[in-house]
């Protein structure tokens, strides 16, 4: 049997086991511009990955468990936390062992699942607080007025956005609301909330005028500035977390900007582009939603528990932004 990916071709036997057979000739995809060298990696059998890992000093103990976790964890992804564990690229650190990389692996999936679940909580209750605030000033349709938002907001774009979540929601309430009342497409704000993606919630209130922000900024005891970052930056968090990315061992792409109070600066939060700040924002404002100061202690308690057992690597509390004594930050305890 043949099959065709892309401009490569592939026969695959019995087994099922991918075997390339030839490219096409002529033109990869080459940019005839660019300066830089063409990707001329060639394709590697699951037997040949470990070969190349074991050529790099990382010990293989089982062979069969290293192939059969690189047939279920793509390469590129398990080389993103062979990082720490290298002195220098594609050198390991003597006697790492693939186990290591992958309990690195696992304490990241154990902490991206910990920190969807409370962002999820502070999700939902920005969504209602933004709703209900903004709603009681605006009424129902007031969003679709730019009056209420700063000049610099794009006010077209989002409304676009909002538009087409609309035209792909499947939700029963959206399909009541289109067949009893006259004003779909549009909904009341307190509806269409609840089909925004969170980064659509994020954008509206960063584009709210100040009166607007802030009695939803006051909910969670923040300056509406630093709250308006908090929001873009936990909007980029989830959608790493949504992706199945890499938390541990990263610098974030968005960083928040935090308040001025020393808590938030080194020594105490030696990092701010990395995990640990975003941390402390995930508790200080889980302890501000509504109902849910239970579900923040009991976050902070498994949080806890799985940094007691970060993987073992150099460095390993520095590669998240935590100082030797973070489990005693004033913001944490």
């Amino acid at each position: 049997m043949t099959c065709i990916i892309g401009e490569f071709f592939f026969a695959l036997s019995e087994s099922q086991s991918p075997v390339r057979l030839s490219a096409p000739a002529g033109d990869l995809h080459v940019n005839s511009g660019s300066s830089l060298p063409p990707y001329d990696k060639p394709w590697l059998s699951i037997s040949e990955q470990v070969d190349r890992l074991a050529s790099r000093g990382l010990v293989i103990d089982d062979r069969k468990a290293a192939e059969a976790m690189l047939w279920h964890l793509n390469y590129y992804r398990f080389s993103g936390y062979c990082l720490a564990f290298e002195t220098n690229r594609h050198q390991f650190r003597e006697g790492t062992k693939f186990g290591q990389v992958i309990a690195a692996y696992q304490f990241d999936v154990s902490l991206r699942d910990l920190l969807t679940e409370a962002l999820e909580v502070i999700e939902v209750d920005v969504r209602a607080s933004v709703a209900h605030c903004f709603g009681e000033k605006a009424g129902a349709f007031g969003y679709l007025d730019e009056k209420w938002f700063r000049p610099s907001f794009d006010h077209d774009t989002w409304m676009k956005k909002v538009q087409e979540e609309v035209d792909r929601s499947s939700e029963l309430f959206v399909a009541h609301f289109q067949s009893t009342y006259s004003q779909y497409p549009n909904l009341p704000f307190w509806i269409a909330t609840e089909i925004m993606s969170f980064g659509a919630v994020s954008k509206v209130f960063g584009g709210l005028l100040d009166a607007y922000q802030k009695p939803i900024s006051a909910r969670y005891n923040m300056q509406k500035e630093d709250f308006a970052s908090a929001l873009h930056h936990l909007t980029y968090v989830r959608n790493v977390c949504a992706h199945h990315c890499r938390l541990w061992d990263r610098v974030w792409g968005i960083w928040p900007r935090l308040p001025a109070a020393k808590y938030w600066h080194p020594p105490l939060v030696p990092d701010a582009g990395r995990l640990f700040v975003t941390l402390l924002l995930t508790y200080r404002l889980l302890k501000r939603c509504s109902g849910q100061m239970l579900f923040a202690n009991e976050c902070r308690r498994r949080f806890n528990a799985l940094m007691r057992q970060p993987p073992e690597t150099d460095g390993a509390l520095k590669r998240m932004g935590m100082p030797n004594d973070w489990y005693k930050h004033p913001l944490w305890v």
